[in-house]
């Protein structure tokens, strides 16, 4: 395990170093970087990567809530700055690719390349945010548990991954409620619209067909507000196909990451 302090909150993180590119992962509501263990080590021959758990998320401190999306991004730029790494490719999955967008706005000297993953420059409404905050407080993440895996994940993967489904239900009940409902607080009041529809930098934007919490209509509307976004949907996933369909996004990412050159040469 490794740790750093970033914003005077510890900051859990693992880095494969060396001085190969890097790809940094920032993981989604609810969970921590373990949702990229199927996909981040098929980056490791070519890139540097980085994977961290946010503020309020896994073993990383959970500060009382609400949060900024603004803390969520200083502190991806400190992990960075502290990493010793000049510039990478941010990886963004739902709330991690609003936090990714918006470090691309507030620190383009960081971010050569983005890849926004079930995410969009906006996410849902005030009343919706403030009614699951509401209840989370009130009754703990594990009232809300079934729903959520509803959005999450497809009925096929339901039918046919049962363990793996009880893991991620477990993450997200495991939670700190101050970091889900201040990580919750951060997405409600966080409008990236404005700022992502200047970005220049090359942008691979991915859905998942059946994602009942940023659906492909959400995440083709963010994509076209950047120019050059290169859009990917998903089949037979819902909000974390890099849990449900991890082949598909290891192939998405390889091939945007290759067209823009940013492999190594071999």
């Amino acid at each position: 395990m490794r740790f750093l302090r970033a914003n005077g909150v510890a900051i859990h993180f693992s880095d494969t170093g060396g001085d190969k590119p890097a790809l940094v992962f920032s993981n989604s509501l609810g969970t921590d970087f373990r949702i990229w263990d199927a996909v981040a080590p098929a980056f490791t021959a070519t890139h540097r990567v980085i994977s961290y758990d946010k503020r309020g998320h896994g073993l990383s401190d959970a500060p009382p809530a609400p949060y900024l999306i603004s803390d969520h991004i200083n502190d991806l730029a400190a992990l960075i700055d502290q990493l010793g790494v000049k510039r990478a490719t941010i990886v963004g999955l739902s709330v991690g690719g609003i936090i990714a967008q918006g470090l691309a706005a507030a620190r383009p000297d960081l971010v050569q390349a983005l890849v926004l993953s079930n995410t969009a420059h906006k996410i849902g409404a005030a009343d919706g945010w403030n009614a699951r905050i509401d209840a989370v407080e009130k009754n703990g993440i594990g009232s809300i548990a079934a729903n959520v895996m509803k959005l999450w994940f497809t009925p096929a993967f339901h039918a046919g991954k049962p363990e793996l489904l009880a893991g991620c239900n477990n993450m997200l009940v495991r939670t700190p409620v101050a970091g889900y409902v201040g990580t919750c607080a951060a997405i409600r009041d966080a409008d990236m619209t404005r700022s992502t529809s200047a970005l220049t930098i090359p942008v691979l934007c991915i859905g998942g067909d059946q994602d009942g919490s940023t659906p492909p209509d959400l995440v083709r509307s963010m994509a076209a507000l950047i120019t050059g976004a290169e859009l990917v949907i998903i089949p037979g996933s819902g909000h974390i196909p890099c849990v449900e369909q991890p082949e598909a996004v290891v192939t998405a990412v390889r091939q945007f990451l290759s067209k823009h050159k940013l492999l190594p040469a071999s």
